[in-house]
């Protein structure tokens, strides 16, 4: 079986400072506003990029992250590494879906970390969604989905996945291209 965690929401960076303010209001917030500059979300999201910045901003989350092959498409190999205390092992994750036209990035753990640790499966989605369709419009949604496949005997581990270190990598990416605007 696999679970689920999905996290989609769009946010005006003006209306909140970020996507944890965004997500504790999420739940009474009955029409969410949207991230400017979707062209440059994607260009970001969509390369090696997002990595650079999030290993440089969240040193207390990602302690390192090497590229080990690859140039930011389908095939490439990153290893992140986490600092001391945060109880999971460095582990490998390839880029396996890179789309331009529908703006989906997919990474799949390959090695270490969350396989070691029983689960089959540990897939990051980031999804970068026109606001309105068929607009003119710069805003868009930012998505971000987890699944995973955890082993029977290793079921107590699946708490050890989290949607919050994407919000914090969603809001780490909300600043950065607030800051190029």
């Amino acid at each position: 079986m696999i679970w689920t965690y999905a996290l989609a929401y769009s946010l005006l960076l003006e209306s909140f400072k970020s996507y944890s303010e965004a997500l504790r209001l999420l739940s009474s917030y009955k029409e969410p506003t949207s991230i400017k500059y979707k062209l440059e979300a994607w260009k970001l999201y969509g390369s090696l990029q997002l990595a650079k910045i999030v290993g440089e901003a969240l040193p207390n989350l990602i302690e390192k992250i090497e590229v080990v092959e690859g140039g930011g498409g389908v095939g490439t190999v990153i290893k992140l590494y986490f600092p001391p205390g945060a109880g999971l092992p460095p582990y490998k994750e390839k880029f396996t879906v890179v789309d331009d036209e529908k703006r989906v990035k997919e990474t799949e753990v390959v090695e270490g970390g969350y396989l070691d640790m029983g689960f089959t499966l540990y897939r990051v989605r980031f999804q970068i969604i026109d606001k309105e369709k068929n607009s003119s419009s710069s805003s868009c949604i930012t998505k971000s989905t987890i699944e995973y496949e955890v082993k029977e005997e290793s079921a107590a581990n699946a708490s050890f996945v989290s949607i919050q270190p994407l919000v914090k990598i969603m809001d780490v990416a909300a600043n950065y291209l607030e800051s190029k605007s």
